[in-house]
């Protein structure tokens, strides 16, 4: 179930509407004292292929953004905790500033939703008179919300609010809550305040509870869908948030300060930058331009180049990582990026020479732009990680081809550009087709043999937000458990066979491993060192070593798994895993966020009794005016 479209033309915020409220929030926080750790929650046991390495190497862009935009906004005192780093930090055991912080956020992706829970239970555990205001947001809670609430009251725990957007609803719901806060008045109790009295509802991009008890949710409210940033160029400066970062620490507490700035690139080798957002693909598997609200979002090339060199004269930050969904998705704002980017010097030296970066494209999009590849090497591109999925276009089309992705990859290596290949392996794709490419070894091989320096395949396994996410369970496709085992938030990374209708699903398990040892091995390492077939030897070399590493921690966390396909019994999901709290919009009709299944709320509004019944589709009723 894919989110719902706002009405046309209000998709996006105004034009200068973020820099406004920027503006307003500064005024308004240099009159508080308030203090905000933010928490990226973190599940370590999903460090495997693809992810390893770079998985605690790379501070993530949307903890990040969120500190720039505090920090930006006058909340000097507010800290970043990486559970990465600080595996054993414990909210309840948090001081800031000699004292419990007035505001505590944590950000989660799906995969990590077990440690997200922990860490707002560990803050639920601090005194109600001192408790922070609990703010979930992140992957998670844009497709989950109800998921950090709770309605046992035998189990009291949750967050106040859930953000179901970007930066610009974070800051609107600040700006409300420091407008009205009085006095020494807890964030919390402002929030309370402003929840019971209706002032929550028009600020699109919010989800919180309401009951007769402040710690168990019997109904919850959904604001609607957010309105995008459109000119990124609006958002706070990257740099900002990188000042806040917690030290690596084996403690439950904080430091008594931030990572020096001298040491921020000795952790972040990596710097992770939003340059564009949205793709014109509709993959039923991706929830990306739904959620875009079909748009295409971008910043300048004078701003990302801002960036770049202001996060290395800082923090000495060189490696960066474009966070796109499809850079190449509009061919004139990609060239007018790389343009910038080729003209600028630093210190009298070209910008390929002190910064390189890579990011993602589709094989379509990135032949259409094979002229501009030396233009790509000019501006500092050095890899380029490309869905691929099936080079046969079976699983889906996106306009790759055997061909297509090999001559690619053949002016890719050419251009000193490493091409970085991102498979799907699915049922009815066999490990070797003999004369054919459709096999997954196949297809491996082709790849290395044009030219690929690294290779993710994962397992298709439902999305949320996709199109095909209630089909794939009211159709027996996903797994409930496993030889006893049941399926945990932490194997819904792809690396996992949890979604499938094969008959013998133990070999799906099995053929991912191959294609790893094929393609990641001893082998290959020492012919990228004594036979290297391009000017990409060292990014090759570096990549097989790094890939042996990360096969063997794929093959230690799977292979049980994989055998208990292999000999247990299979119990699958018949319905989709809506929210068992009622949700609805803030004028009574169906929530946004809401799955089938989900029942609605049963409170007096707008003068209407709401009967206790079942939503339809997400987004059928839009949950407010559009606009």
């Amino acid at each position: 179930m894919e989110l719902p479209r706002r009405d046309r033309g209000d998709e996006l915020l105004k034009p200068g509407e973020l820099l406004s409220l920027r503006k307003r929030l500064r005024n308004l926080a240099s009159r508080q004292d308030l203090t905000t750790v933010i928490a990226c929650a973190f599940d370590h046991r999903t460090r495997m292929l693809p992810f390893t390495y770079w998985d605690t190497r790379m501070v993530p862009a949307g903890v990040r953004a969120i500190g720039s935009a505090l920090l930006d906004a006058g909340f000097d005192k507010t800290r970043i905790v990486l559970q990465q780093w600080n595996r054993n930090f414990r909210p309840s055991q948090m001081r800031l500033d000699g004292r419990i912080p007035d505001v505590f956020m944590v950000s989660s992706m799906q995969i990590h939703s077990t440690q997200c829970k922990a860490l707002i239970r560990d803050a639920c555990r601090i005194d109600p008179v001192h408790r922070p205001l609990i703010i979930t947001g992140g992957p998670k809670t844009i497709y989950e919300p109800w998921d950090v609430f709770s309605a046992d009251p035998h189990d009291p725990w949750g967050a106040d609010v859930a953000v179901t957007g970007e930066e610009f609803v974070v800051l609107s719901l600040l700006e409300l809550l420091l407008s009205i806060r009085s006095g020494n008045e807890s964030m919390r109790m402002t929030f309370i305040r402003a929840r019971n009295g209706g002032m929550l509802d028009d600020i699109p991009g919010l989800v919180y509870a309401r009951g007769d008890r402040e710690d168990v949710a019997e109904e919850l409210i959904d604001t609607g869908i957010q309105r995008l940033l459109g000119d990124l160029d609006e958002l706070p400066h990257p740099v900002l948030g990188y000042r806040l970062l917690e030290p690596p620490s084996g403690k439950a507490t904080l430091a008594s300060s931030a990572i020096p700035v001298d040491k921020v690139g000795r952790y972040s080798r990596i710097g992770a930058l939003v340059l564009t957002f949205g793709c014109k693909f509709a993959c039923p598997y991706c929830p990306i331009p739904a959620y875009n609200q079909r748009q295409h979002r971008v910043k300048s090339g004078e701003r990302i180049v801002d960036e770049m060199i202001r996060l290395h004269s800082e923090y000495g930050i060189r490696y960066f990582f474009g966070a796109d969904d499809n850079f190449f998705n509009n061919e004139d704002r990609a060239i007018e990026i790389m343009g910038t980017l080729a003209r600028t010097k630093v210190a009298g030296t070209e910008i390929r020479h002190r910064f390189r970066w890579g990011t993602e494209v589709t094989v379509h999009d990135a032949l259409k732009m094979k002229e501009y590849l030396p233009l790509a090497r000019s501006a500092g591109i050095r890899a380029l990680w490309l869905g691929v999925e099936d080079m046969t276009g079976t699983l889906v089309k996106k306009g790759q081809s055997v061909n297509k992705t090999t001559e690619l990859f053949s002016l890719l290596r050419a251009r000193g550009i490493a091409p970085m290949p991102m498979m799907m392996h699915h049922d009815t794709q066999p490990l070797y087709s003999p004369g054919k490419p459709y096999g997954l070894l196949n297809q491996v091989r082709l790849l290395r043999k044009a030219g690929a320096v690294s290779l993710q395949v994962l397992m298709i396994t439902p999305a949320t937000g996709s199109k095909l996410y209630e089909e794939a369970f009211t159709s027996g496709l996903v797994y409930e458990s496993v030889g006893g085992r049941p399926v945990e938030p932490h194997m819904l990374d792809a690396n996992y066979v949890v979604a499938s209708e094969h008959s013998k699903p133990w070999r799906k398990q099995f053929n991912i491993m191959a294609a790893y040892l094929y393609f990641y091995n001893p082998v290959r390492l020492l012919i990228a060192f004594v036979r290297p077939k391009s000017r990409l030897y060292l990014a090759d070399s570096l990549m097989q070593m790094l890939g042996m590493w990360g096969l063997s921690q794929t093959v230690r966390r799977t292979i049980g798994w994989a055998f208990r396909l292999r000999f247990g019994t299979i119990t699958r999901k018949s319905r989709v895993p809506a929210s068992p709290i009622p949700m609805r919009s803030a004028d009574g009709r169906s929530a946004s966020h809401a799955l089938p299944g989900t029942p609605t709320g049963g409170l007096v509004q707008l003068g209407t009794t709401l009967s206790a019944s079942t939503s339809g589709p997400a987004g059928q009723e839009p949950a407010f005016g559009q606009g």
